[in-house]
C-alpha cells in the first residue's frame, strides 16, 4: 500500500520560532514577485496569527490571516513550495485562516491575488452579499522603488 505526501503533511498553527525559517521560505517567491517581501518584523506579526505545512520538520507552505478590524481580515502570504503544490495544502492554509477569522467573529475575509481560480475554488468571490466589490488603487510601485 502506498502513502501519498499528503500523509506526510502536517498543518499546523505557526509559532514564533517558525519566523526565522518562514523568512528563509518565502524567499523564492519574492525574487518572483509573487510575495511581497515581509521584514524578520512583520514576520513576527503574521506568524501569531499564522498557519504552516510542514513535511519531515520543514516548512513547505504558509499563510497568514492578517486582522484589521472586527469587520475585515486578509490572507496574507500564501505559499506553497512548488514540489507540493497542487495536494490541497494551499487550500487547507487558506482554510484554517478562514476557520480563524470565524473564531474571532471577523466579518469579511479578503485576498489580494493573481490566482483568482485558486481562491474561488477555495469559496471567495469578487462580489459580497449585497452587490458590494472592493475597488483598489495602487499608491505606490515596490518594483520601481526596490532597494539596489
Amino acid at each position: 500500500m502506498s502513502h501519498s505526501i499528503q500523509d506526510h503533511v502536517c498543518i499546523r498553527p505557526a509559532e514564533p520560532q517558525d519566523a526565522e525559517n518562514l523568512l528563509e521560505f518565502i524567499e523564492p517567491f519574492v525574487a518572483d514577485r509573487r510575495l511581497l517581501h515581509r521584514t524578520t518584523d512583520e514576520l513576527d506579526q503574521l506568524v501569531k496569527t499564522g498557519f504552516v505545512a510542514v513535511v519531515d520538520k520543514k516548512i513547505v507552505g504558509f499563510a497568514a490571516l492578517e486582522i484589521y478590524s472586527r469587520k475585515l481580515a486578509e490572507v496574507r502570504s500564501l505559499a506553497v513550495a512548488p514540489i507540493y503544490q497542487g495536494l490541497g495544502i494551499g487550500r487547507e492554509l487558506v482554510r484554517k485562516c478562514v476557520e480563524l477569522a470565524r473564531e474571532r467573529r471577523v466579518l469579511e475575509v479578503m485576498a489580494i491575488t493573481s490566482s483568482e481560480e485558486f481562491f474561488k475554488n477555495c469559496g471567495f468571490d469578487f462580489i459580497l452579499p449585497r452587490e458590494r466589490k472592493a475597488l483598489f488603487i495602487e499608491t505606490y510601485d515596490e518594483a520601481t522603488h526596490a532597494e539596489s
